[in-house]
């Protein structure tokens, strides 16, 4: 058994919060923070040195290349169950000591080099794929019967939470914890097949985590819960618990759309169906509650086509699906699976990540009450679209062209683009600073002042050759 070292409640100002009237993330002395990163895996490449201690310097140096490259944060799993070595507990109730020295390491070095968590307490897709194996089995002398009873079963209910209780008195203290991703892609089938077993399962887990967290520190962790996207089509009654569920503090989808986003065919078509998603998601949601992608990627491609996707081509689709993310409202620009072999993003991604940092500073994030606007803002250049969103003094809009892909579904850069100009609702009367920013190299081209009159502002926006971001603020705010 193992004793949790001595509780230093990480401060206010050093935590993740959410507003009350807003819908993006503060530090508790108000700076906006967003999630930038990725989901990675303790087996994998890059963190797995740490296991056993192996490397801990190589994964240092990772962390603190991830942090210069704009990332504030990672997903994982306290356990990865693919194989038979990284089970958080084994058997059901043993928390293993490889596993619990790994995650002391691991929060203390997110807490050296400055970045964040957001994490999930067990790796339900391997483990429903590997049930037989897994030591929660009873079988195997675990609590369930069957992976069809893991949110309803009483005995299971009892093991999930003293996992997490485990994992928040040891942990639940760092200020590297971002929040509690309370279950990975919650699904129906986890509750015999009935879609409302989740909000029953939140109904009890959320609030008593939350009593726990406030008992033993003072304070409590944000939570959210993650799902997969498709399964909100196939079970509407699952929107209703994702996006608004009361225990939740922001709410969290995967998108992994069939035929855009998990086999692209083109870089364009998974950014555009990313937006369309978006949109119902932060409309779901409503005006305060934030909401972002924590997974998404080829995963059609790459599990059952047993397919990398070119790096170029792969670079390009991550980087428009992060900013048509942001563009449409989302906190951050999403959080790729990786679906790549060897399981880690490119260079280029993380070169992308870093611009996507680079522009958050000319968004006053904490001020802005956005709402989506997508399908209410337009160019006049017929051949791009527009993903945007706004508030009645603020907005910010990604443009790309869909008229010029090159036959490996590239955008091929149209030199001859004409000046075009964007049209934005909603903004109340007034001058407004406007901003265009290259979203491959960073660079920021002031745009002449604009007025807004009637609700609506033009804004001369130049040429769009490939892709645009466009950011425009009321001059007297």
């Amino acid at each position: 058994m193992f004793l949790s070292p001595p509780d230093q409640p990480a401060p206010s100002r050093t935590r993740i919060h959410t507003q009350s009237d807003g819908p993006y993330f503060v530090t508790g002395d108000g700076a906006p923070w967003a999630p930038i990163g990725h989901n990675d895996a303790i087996t994998w490449p890059e963190l797995g040195p740490l296991f056993r201690r192996r490397d801990p310097a190589a994964v240092e140096r990772h962390l603190v290349w991830l942090r210069d490259h704009g990332v504030t944060c990672i997903r994982l799993m306290l356990e990865y169950c693919h194989g038979e070595h990284r089970y958080f507990e084994r058997p059901a109730g043993r928390f293993v000591p490889n596993m619990v020295q790994f995650w002391d390491d691991m929060f203390a070095l997110l807490e050296k080099v400055g970045l964040r968590v957001l994490l999930t307490p067990y790796d339900t897709f391997f483990m429903w794929i590997r049930w037989r194996h897994h030591p929660y089995n009873r079988a195997n002398g675990g609590p369930c019967a069957s992976r069809r009873k893991w949110l309803t079963c009483p005995d299971t209910r009892t093991a999930i939470k003293d996992r997490l209780a485990f994992a928040s008195d040891r942990w639940g203290g760092s200020p590297a914890l971002f929040a509690w991703d309370l279950w990975n892609e919650i699904h129906p089938a986890h509750g015999g097949d009935d879609p409302a077993t989740a909000a029953r399962y939140l109904d009890d887990v959320g609030p008593w985590l939350r009593a726990h967290e406030i008992e033993r520190r003072g304070y409590a962790n944000l939570q959210t819960v993650s799902v997969f996207g498709p399964e909100l089509i196939k079970h509407p009654a699952l929107v209703e618990t994702i996006f608004r569920h009361p225990s939740l503090d922001f709410a969290n989808t995967h998108l992994y759309e069939h035929g855009t986003i998990d086999a692209p065919r083109d870089t364009v078509a998974p950014a555009l169906a990313v937006a369309r998603l978006m949109r119902t998601a932060v409309t779901e949601a409503g005006t305060t509650r934030p909401v972002f992608d924590s997974e998404h990627g080829p995963i059609h491609s790459f599990k059952d086509k047993k397919r990398t996707l070119p790096e170029p081509f792969d670079d390009e689709y991550f980087r428009h699906i992060q900013w048509a993310h942001l563009a449409s409202g989302g906190a951050g620009g999403g959080m790729r699976w990786p679906n790549r072999h060897p399981h880690i993003l490119t260079a280029g991604m993380r070169e992308a990540q870093r611009t996507l940092a680079q522009f958050l500073p000319l968004v006053d994030w904490s001020r802005f009450k956005r709402r989506n606007l997508s399908d209410e803002m337009a160019c006049d250049d017929p051949g791009v679209a527009v993903v945007g969103c706004g508030d009645d003094a603020q907005a910010i809009a990604w443009l790309v062209r869909t008229d010029s892909l090159s036959k490996q579904g590239m955008v091929m850069e149209r030199s001859e683009a004409v000046p075009a100009s964007l049209r934005i609702p909603g903004l109340v009367e007034g001058t407004y600073s406007a901003l265009a920013y290259d979203t491959c190299t960073g660079t920021v081209r002031e745009l002449p002042p604009c007025t807004s009159a009637g609700g609506t502002l033009h804004v001369a926006i130049g040429p769009v050759r490939s892709d645009v971001m466009i950011a425009v603020r009321k001059a007297s705010r």
